[in-house]
């Protein structure tokens, strides 16, 4: 039977992984033990580096070393639907800012951080996302979760107050993420060889939330997940990894490659809405995060939409080719509609497909 979808627009409270991992207990309790996930080690074929490709935002920009770096940034978009993103314009100084506020926070006594927590029927807050019953596995993870923009979007009884710079951070730097995402969707738009301006209009005036992840340290790393394997349906997500403890995997030829966290880099993960406007070209990849016995690892993940009122499928230019389109045509709306309300057996890009 599926679950009732409206579920999944809300979560049940579940007790505080990082509490419980204060409790230093040598063995995790049941609901978090995961005997069904693959290997957790990374592994890569023999004979093969497999490594996320790297693309430099400068080089993008710069009309000596674009047309190169265009294509290297096409086929990350095609074969992995994942890069690593340099020199991408937004200073250190919002980036560790943003990083340290996300320490302060869930550095917090718990009393305090209950302060944001989650309110019935929202996902948004302080507390863990899509737990929809009290049998389901959970994974070993906090995290709080606020809409950033329009400004209109936010609600700001959820929005910590404590620690003091925390909401004057995240207002700059949701800012600083759009201003990646615009440029972002441009070079697509140059990728795909499609009408641009659209695209980044809608991308400037579009929905950004930010996800701010702690996987505390786990005394049985290799029998639980952090974040479960799942595909994210906006049009990008663009995280990053505050301190050098590896954690995001990506599937990539049926193997999980680590993603290596690079010192001021954002990853760039590719979301259905782009895989639906590239006619499947561009690939939005299976990801989940792993943890650490004696590590914890913080994130920050901003997801990034169209505005509401975009019409999100196949590229017009892309179906001129002769190439028939794959994916219906809807609204932003309907489309993150048609995701709340779907039977959770189908893949959700499935009940996309024409």
């Amino acid at each position: 039977m599926g679950l009732e979808p409206k579920n999944l627009e809300s979560s049940i409270p579940v007790p505080s992984v990082q509490e419980l991992a204060s409790l230093k207990l040598e063995t995790v309790p049941s609901r978090y033990i995961r005997d069904d996930m693959d290997s957790i080690i990374g592994t890569v074929p023999s004979g093969k580096t497999l490594r996320v490709p790297l693309i430099d935002m400068a080089k993008l920009i710069d009309s000596e070393s674009q047309e190169t770096e265009l294509q290297k940034f096409h086929t990350a978009c095609k074969e992995w639907g994942v890069f690593q993103l340099i020199n991408h314009g937004v200073s250190d100084e919002s980036l560790r800012n943003m990083s340290k506020q996300t320490q302060e926070f869930f550095d917090l006594p718990l009393k305090e951080k209950k302060r944001w927590t989650q309110k019935p029927g929202s996902l948004e807050g302080y507390g863990q996302a899509f737990v929809t019953s009290e049998e389901q596995k959970l994974e070993w993870n906090d995290m709080i979760f606020l809409k950033a923009l329009p400004i209109e979007d936010r609600n700001l009884e959820i929005w910590p107050e404590n620690p003091p710079k925390f909401r004057e951070s995240l207002d700059r730097y949701s800012q600083d993420m759009r201003q990646i995402a615009v440029a972002l969707t441009r070079f697509m738009a140059m990728g795909l060889e499609i009408e641009s301006q659209e695209l980044c209009d809608a991308y400037e005036e579009g929905l950004y939330q930010i996800r701010m992840n702690y996987y505390p340290p786990c005394p049985q790393p290799e029998r639980v997940v952090g974040l479960n394997p799942h595909v994210d349906i906006d049009g990008f997500a663009l995280l990053l990894d505050c301190g050098d403890t590896p954690g995001l995997q990506v599937l990539k030829d049926d193997h999980w490659i680590f993603v290596e966290p690079l010192d001021g880099a954002i990853v760039v993960n590719m979301g259905q809405i782009t895989e639906i406007l590239s006619n499947g070209l561009y690939k939005a990849p299976e990801h989940r995060a792993v943890v650490n016995k004696t590590k914890e690892r913080r994130s920050i993940v901003t997801f990034c939409y169209p505005n509401l009122s975009f019409r999100v499928g196949p590229a017009k230019e892309l179906i001129k080719l002769g190439s028939p389109p794959l994916y219906k045509t809807v609204t932003v709306e309907e489309y993150i509609g048609c995701f709340f309300n779907r039977k959770l057996e189908v893949p959700f890009i499935d009940a996309m497909k024409i």
